[in-house]
This record gives structure tokens, C-alpha cells and sequence, in this order.
């Protein structure tokens, strides 16, 4: 099956534009190399942010993101960290 195209959000660009470099890249690799390719890879979001999926980049920064199976587009919407910062 071919990869997830991969869309950032206006929100999700700014929140990249604060990251360091290196989580960038991070950044990067988690969204080609698991993301992309099997988009169900992440946990699965419950309340508010039902229907989204979360990904770890850091120890306290996430990758949110949504799916449209039907696409097969990855809609990224947040790159930041959860803890109200």
C-alpha cells in the first residue's frame, strides 16, 4: 500500500517553526518512516480530541494528527507539547 500524503495545518507550521532543529528531523523521520505508511500507528485519542491520533516526538512534545482513510491523507495539527506551555 502506498504512503500517506502528509498535510500540516496553519497551527501545526507554527508550532514546527519553534522547533529545534534536531526535532525537526525527528520530526521527519517519524512522520515517513511510521506515520505515512501506516497511519494507525499512533494512539488513539478519546474526549475532546476523539478521532485524532497522538505520536510521541519528545518527552513532552506530541504529534497530533487526523486521518482521512478514503484519501489516504494525514492531516498534522499539532506539533507541541500537552502541558499547557
Amino acid at each position: 500500500m502506498t504512503p500517506c500524503e502528509i498535510r500540516f495545518t496553519k497551527e501545526a507550521v507554527k508550532d514546527f517553526h519553534k522547533l529545534t532543529p534536531r526535532l525537526r528531523e525527528k520530526l521527519r523521520e517519524i512522520l515517513v518512516n511510521a506515520i505515512a505508511p501506516d497511519p494507525q500507528c499512533g494512539k488513539r485519542l478519546v474526549g475532546d480530541l476523539a478521532g485524532f491520533f497522538s505520536v510521541r516526538l519528545s518527552f513532552k512534545d506530541r504529534i497530533v494528527y487526523s486521518l482521512d482513510e478514503k484519501k489516504r491523507i494525514v492531516f498534522v495539527h499539532r506539533v507541541r507539547t500537552h502541558y499547557g506551555q
